[in-house]
């Protein structure tokens, strides 16, 4: 193809490029996709396409013609002045050559494709910064809540923007690891574990306490209970749900019994000392029991005695003393009682435990007591008639019956101490101090009753406290 064929093609001097700015024919897009009369319109021409990063240079095949004819590049930025006004040069006699001093003009003053791909680089490196930063702010975190791991991309600055994120609530009893404030970073492993209540009864005391393990076994380790030979109320392998268990446990504990003079100490997770008992191979019979109740909860260290009883019991009968009630009578003189009816002893039957224990006998034990018969209480009325104020007036009273209880009547009498006489029972001094002469029960009756009198008129019927009584019957 001659080189008339692409100045035929060539375009006009209207459609030449600004001098400052403008549209470029030898732009990048230019090139890629043509203008009016250009390669890309052609597609009969030979291949004389050259990327952009080459430099403007012609078509290859041109052979030393401007497909715009010739003219002088004059594109600069807007920043820079023109060297020279636009003016037409002379065609060159080589494209090739051409090309070259061109590529060198472009060199010299910084311009061409190079130049005017700046901006675009700087956005892609813009952009590329800012994936950057997106990508350094992801993280690859493994969140495991309560033993069930998964892995997710999280932007989280920490862990309780983690958690907030995911849903998960923990509470006072839960626990998180690492802790909730705690930065994260791409490849951290993040645990919550939930706090499960445990009704606990440890060797007989109550409490509740809280673990994060799932299953019995690990939670009495966490708890610290010294589970080697322990009773467990369940299995130590049963999983521990969110609502919690009741867990009943036993310990393991030394325990020494004595019994029939021997000792044993035994290894035991026993409920009561009863149960221990029996372990240890000791039978207890009839009275035996031993130094604690048996129902009790035997304890790390305790030594038992076992106390071999034998015993009886034994009845007595004890005396109820009955009452006396005292009635004033206006009809009986003063200083005279008279019993209206007499009391009764009452009877109280006991019944005591004597035993023996490991073949020492012991202090009697009263276990039991019953009434068998009520006392009946004594009424006595008690005189408050003025007393007679001489010996005949003391007359008209029941002397003989005072007599007949005092001595039978008899004025000789004399009782078995040998201190009292006569039938009014007078003592010696009593006697004397009412005029008598020697001893009462040698006196005449007649003068035995006339003293009797007197003595009734300065004190009554209290000389007589058993028979005064019968002066009014």
């Amino acid at each position: 193809m001659s080189n008339a064929q692409y100045e035929t093609y060539g375009p006009s001097p209207a459609h030449r490029p600004p001098r400052h700015g403008g549209f470029d024919p030898h732009s990048v897009q230019t090139l890629a996709y043509g203008v009016a009369g250009g390669p890309a319109a052609h597609p009969t021409r030979t291949d004389t396409y050259r990327p952009a990063y080459e430099g403007y240079g012609g078509y290859e095949g041109y052979e030393g013609r401007d497909p715009y004819g010739a003219y002088e590049d004059t594109y600069r930025p807007a920043h820079e002045e023109p060297e020279t006004a636009y003016e037409p040069v002379a065609r060159p006699r080589s494209g090739r050559r051409a090309a070259h001093r061109r590529r060198a003009r472009l060199a010299e003053r910084g311009d061409g494709p190079m130049r005017r791909l700046v901006p675009q680089a700087l956005v892609v490196a813009f952009l590329a910064g800012g994936t950057s930063a997106f990508v350094a702010k992801d993280k690859a975190i493994e969140l495991n809540v309560d033993g069930k791991p998964r892995t997710l991309h999280t932007f989280a600055d920490d862990v309780t923007e983690l958690l907030d994120e995911e849903g998960v609530e923990v509470g006072a009893h839960d626990a998180v690891a690492p802790a909730a404030d705690a930065a994260l970073t791409s490849g951290d492993e993040i645990a919550v574990h939930y706090g499960r209540p445990v009704r606990l009864t440890l060797d007989g005391q109550r409490r509740e306490v809280w673990t994060t393990e799932r299953t019995v076994e690990a939670a009495l380790r966490q708890i610290g209970v010294r589970a080697e030979g322990a009773y467990v109320s369940t299995s130590r392998s049963r999983r521990i749900g969110r609502e919690g268990l009741t867990l009943d446990v036993r310990t393991e504990r030394a325990v020494t019994i004595m019994a029939d003079g021997r000792a044993r100490t035994i290894r035991t997770n026993a409920a009561t000392v009863g149960e221990v008992v029996r372990q240890a191979g000791i039978t207890l019979r009839g009275q035996d029991t031993t130094s604690v109740p048996l129902d009790s909860f035997p304890r790390d260290g305790q030594a038992v005695t076992v106390l071999r009883i034998t015993g009886r019991k034994e009845i007595h009968d004890e005396a109820i003393q009955f009452a006396v009630e005292r009635v004033e009578d206006p009809s009986v003189f003063k200083g005279t009682e008279v019993v209206e009816r007499a009391g009764r002893v009452g009877l109280r039957r006991i019944t005591y435990s004597l035993r023996t224990v490991n073949g020492v006998k012991q202090k009697p034990r009263r276990i039991g007591s019953e009434v068998v018969r009520e006392p009946q209480t004594q009424v006595v009325k008690v005189g408050t008639k003025p007393l007679p104020t001489s010996v005949r007036a003391a007359g008209g009273l029941n002397w003989q019956g005072l007599a007949a209880c005092e001595s039978g009547g008899r004025p000789d009498a004399v009782d078995s101490s040998g201190n009292y006489g006569g039938l009014y029972q007078f003592d010696t001094q009593t006697w004397h101090n009412l005029g008598g002469k020697g001893r009462p029960q040698d006196a005449p009756a007649e003068e035995q009753t006339m003293r009797a009198k007197k003595l009734y008129v300065r004190q009554g019927a209290s000389p007589w406290p058993h028979c005064g009584e019968r002066l009014h019957g």
